[in-house]
């Protein structure tokens, strides 16, 4: 007995591995699929991975329960990160992200405005860091849509030093 007691007060303590992205689910869905059988009921879940210091991934995947679709889904975006400019909690410059029937337009915005987005962009632009921005949404607010969108967009954005390297000038010259 008094070996049992010595090998619990040997253990390793537990630790918890913390996580420097936050993450946040945007929808989850109930998906069919019609068999032979009859119905496969599973769940697919949208999440969106961010560390607010300009690092932003999306991630989507299926699962037949909950909780499950929404870890893979996590996995799947912090596979899928991006790394986007943040200059003073704004944007560089006017851009705007397109996909499918969807159409994002990123402005930045002075010093003190806040982040001034609707839905899922404003998700997104949370994640990446962004404090001073102005967005609207275009054409179809499917969420799935609005995240690529805002993804692509922020994915097309320049600074004036990748610019300036990229047309082998100075930033002076620009």
């Amino acid at each position: 007995m008094a070996e049992k007691q010595k090998r619990e007060f040997n253990r390793r303590p537990r630790v918890e591995i913390k996580d420097e992205f936050d993450k946040k689910m945007l929808d989850v869905r109930r998906v069919t699929k019609v068999v032979k059988g009859g119905r496969n009921m599973r769940f697919s879940a949208l999440v969106v991975v961010g560390n607010k210091k300009g690092q932003v991934g999306m991630g989507i995947s299926k699962a037949t329960e909950v909780p499950t679709a929404i870890e893979k889904a996590s996995k799947a975006g912090k596979k899928a990160l991006i790394s986007v400019p943040v200059i003073d909690g704004t944007i560089p410059h006017e851009v705007i992200g397109k996909f499918a029937k969807t159409s994002v337009k990123m402005l930045p915005s002075k010093q003190g405005s806040g982040l001034i987005a609707g839905g899922a962009a404003r998700t997104v632009l949370e994640l990446a860091g962004y404090t001073d921005i102005t967005a609207k949404i275009y054409g179809s607010t499917d969420k799935i849509n609005v995240v690529r969108a805002t993804l692509n967009g922020l994915k097309a954005l320049r600074t004036k030093e990748q610019v300036a390297m990229l047309r082998g000038k100075s930033v002076e010259e620009i």
